[in-house]
């Protein structure tokens, strides 16, 4: 069973998220666009779960089911779409995650849409505290409910993004 753990920010998550796409970069080689460090990990000072969210763009999205085998090999479960189409999803760590790599082709709309929620939270740390003091809060009453904590950060989560895609747009 999945425990939901919140910590404070560390200065060692981007260290911990070089040292991942550095090895995503020799998988997917001339595939790879650009690597993102994404999620609440990415955000300074952002209480988080302690899971590496990387995000690489690629030129042909289908061509990463080639890559399985390379992915298992560091250590990744491939997941397929896992939910969302025209992604690939991996996931390190089992029960006890440490990474999850989330797979774009370039000119995906999602793409945007995390860059512009990282971006944000990064530009307005009043807003990235809310949102780390409600994940915090939501850990400490639901430690064995993974899906009670996500559908508990659910609306914040829409809300900062709503304001992320409209502040991008004035940029």
């Amino acid at each position: 069973m999945r425990k939901v753990v919140v910590l404070p920010y560390s200065n060692v998550w981007p260290s911990k998220f070089q040292e991942a796409a550095k090895e995503l970069q020799g998988v997917f080689g001339s595939e790879l666009i650009a690597i993102h460090h994404i999620g609440s990990t990415s955000v300074v000072g952002l209480s988080a779960k302690p899971i590496i969210d990387i995000m690489p763009v690629v030129k042909e999205i289908a061509k990463i089911d080639s890559f399985h085998d390379a992915m298992q090999e560091l250590g990744y479960e491939a997941k397929g779409e896992n939910g969302i189409a025209g992604r690939r999803y991996f996931q390190k760590g089992g029960d006890d995650r440490t990474h999850h790599v989330h797979v774009y082709e370039e000119e995906s709309p999602e793409i945007g849409r995390h860059l512009a929620f990282r971006d944000y939270l990064r530009a307005h740390p009043d807003m990235a505290e809310k949102y780390g003091e409600l994940k915090e809060e939501l850990a400490m009453r639901y430690p064995s409910d993974i899906a009670a904590y996500i559908g508990g950060k659910e609306r914040l989560a829409l809300e900062i993004e709503r304001e992320a895609l409209e502040w991008v747009r004035k940029e």
